[in-house]
């Protein structure tokens, strides 16, 4: 990743419905290389759908999304675009090592090698244990290491704090600082109100 290349990511006039019922509407945001976007409110109330049209999986009932000033069906987007949502994604039957082997093989290689991203998140010397004998914050860490060894500009978060313990908390939030030091830009539903002092935080609250 390039920490001077500037991305941009901007919804305008984005509505949600589902089960007759409307999520939200007219909801516009503008989101530039540094910052975090953090989708706050009550269960419900649309931040997972949000992340889920974001993520290609579902289109908006209205509006639309820019990546970098065109249509994402038109841009680089998904391949700039890394997600991590409630479930870990990870293979439970291969070992911390083949995971992380996986993810590579499917993107291009990020700052940290497999290695050095096993020692960020406290898993080194994990590589040849199966993942299902990991811990559920073993899991959540071994998750977010995917994205240290990928090229990911974007990083789509949905609740990336759950199963962690205080110190996993302040781990994944230095990395988040670093990740936006380099240039990179965050959007993420939490419960748990981030303390990243350094980074320009913009906040949406769909309750």
């Amino acid at each position: 990743m390039q920490a001077q290349a500037t991305h941009s990511l901007e919804g305008r006039g984005l509505s949600c419905i589902r089960d007759d019922r409307i999520l939200f509407e007219e909801l516009a945001f503008e989101l530039v290389s540094g910052q975090v976007l953090l989708l706050e409110g009550k269960n419900g109330s649309g931040k997972t759908s949000l992340l889920r049209i974001l993520c290609g999986f579902r289109e908006p009932d209205a509006g639309r999304i820019d990546w970098c000033g065109e249509a994402v069906k038109d841009s680089q987007f998904y391949a700039d675009m890394a997600y991590v949502g409630h479930l870990d994604g990870i293979k439970k039957e291969l070992t911390v090592l083949e995971n992380l082997k996986m993810s590579l093989a499917l993107s291009s290689s990020g700052r940290y090698s497999i290695d050095q991203a096993l020692t960020k998140v406290h898993l080194s010397g994990y590589d040849d244990v199966l993942v299902q004998t990991l811990s559920a914050g073993q899991k959540r860490r071994l998750s977010l290491a995917r994205l240290l060894i990928t090229e990911n500009v974007l990083w789509i978060l949905d609740e990336p704090f759950t199963s962690l313990d205080r110190q996993g908390i302040a781990l994944i939030e230095s990395l988040m600082t670093e990740h936006c030091g380099n240039g990179g830009m965050i959007v993420l539903t939490s419960h748990h109100d981030i303390d990243l002092p350094d980074v320009d935080v913009q906040r949406i609250n769909l309750s």
